[in-house]
């Protein structure tokens, strides 16, 4: 199945929807059945029919088959926002006494479910560096049932071995899932490389314009199912009909989006890499990056997130070289339009600073649709003025 036909074709059966072009948005809650006998049927069984929106529904079908297939999955549950994808995916495969294998430095709000949250309910979780394979096989005990991924993560952008810690997995009984979304699908295919559950933040590359929240669970028709009929319709993290349009809609443009982003990447790094005033540069494509080779054999491409360390002395240096660039907006999250920068400083405490960690020194990139010579320019005016 091609790019082109799942983008544009896949589940979009325009004989069903008075042919049109776009496909229509069911924005309704409720569906209604013709007799107490059909409505029964479908309270048994709501994977397979429209009952209730927290469940299924028409809009959201097309774009479940598009997602299923751009990761090469059987089926797919779209949730209200990646966060929300990760807990029910975790959530529905640990029962308390249960231990997670984890790498280090998870998403925030991930190292937050690991840490604390799922730790009231008796559930451990021992993080490892990913970049090993041995530090995941010492770390699983009798009871590990999830080995929990980012490859690379979005800061520091350290990568696994899918096709090796997904052997480990199968080889123990232990499911594997990773978050996706540095890469989104187009340029990783976890799945493929044997990794059971792929999860990804729809908020980013998927959805383009920074202006929805939507998370993406994919795998097994028979896991899908399940984690569906009592998980997800437990949560109820789901996201509205129009919302599921609009990533229709942003499906459409993914492509050529993301051929712009990752080209424009590359051209930036590789021309600010090389500036004294930069100590050090964190990109899974730059020949620089430990893990290079790796990234290239499971990587087709790396889209728009690179990080730097500053070579600075003050915290005043950082935010100064910040507050400096024009055409970066100072925000969180990616793969909108516009390019944005983030320091890792925003989220220490002020007294905490302190010059000799290198991390906190570091700045996190996103080049969005911009020119990338300007954005070029724009870095190396910044870098002047510190």
């Amino acid at each position: 199945m091609d790019l082109s036909y799942i983008l544009n074709e896949l589940g979009e059966e325009r004989e069903n929807f008075s042919n049109a072009v776009v496909p229509p948005i069911f924005q309704t809650s409720n569906f209604a059945f013709p007799d107490v006998a059909s409505l029964r049927t479908a309270l048994l069984d709501e994977y397979e029919t429209y009952v209730y929106s927290r469940g299924q529904n028409p809009t959201l079908t097309i774009l479940r088959k598009k997602l299923a297939a751009l990761d090469g999955a059987e089926d797919c549950l779209v949730f209200s926002s990646g966060m929300a994808a990760i807990f029910c995916a975790v959530l529905a495969n640990i029962r308390q006494g249960d231990h997670i294998v984890s790498v280090a430095k998870p998403y925030s709000w991930t190292n937050k479910l690991f840490s604390i949250l799922l730790q009231r309910f008796g559930v451990t979780t021992t993080m490892v560096d990913g970049t090993q394979i041995e530090n995941f096989e010492n770390a699983i005990q009798p009871n590990t049932k999830i080995i929990y991924l980012e490859s690379p993560n979005s800061f520091t952008f350290e990568l696994q071995d899918l096709k090796a810690v997904a052997a480990l997995g199968k080889s123990g009984g232990i499911l594997t899932m990773v978050d996706n979304s540095y890469c989104s699908p187009l340029y990783q295919q976890p799945i493929a490389m044997g990794i059971d559950i792929t999860l990804q933040t729809a908020s980013k590359y998927i959805g383009g314009h920074s202006d929805l929240l939507a998370g993406v669970l994919c795998g097994a028709g028979e896991q899908i199912k399940r984690i569906f009929s009592l998980d997800m319709l437990t949560i109820g993290s789901v996201i509205p009909p129009f919302h599921a349009w609009l990533l229709l809609r942003s499906l459409r443009t993914i492509e050529v989006r993301l051929e712009r982003i990752s080209t424009s990447t590359e051209t930036v790094a590789a021309r600010i890499e090389q500036n004294p005033k930069i100590e050090k540069m964190y990109y899974p494509f730059s020949t620089s990056h430990p893990q290079y080779e790796l990234a290239c054999r499971q990587m087709k491409k790396a889209p728009g997130l690179f990080s730097v360390a500053l070579r600075v002395n003050s915290l005043d240096q950082v935010e100064l070289f910040c507050n400096s660039l024009r055409r970066f907006l100072r925000a969180v999250s990616w793969g909108g339009h516009e390019s944005l920068v983030f320091p890792a400083c925003a989220g220490i405490p002020v007294g905490d600073f302190d010059a000799n960690t290198i991390r906190h020194r570091m700045v996190r990139f996103y080049v969005g649709l911009d020119d990338p010579d300007s954005l070029i320019q724009d870095i190396e005016q910044a870098l002047t003025v510190i």
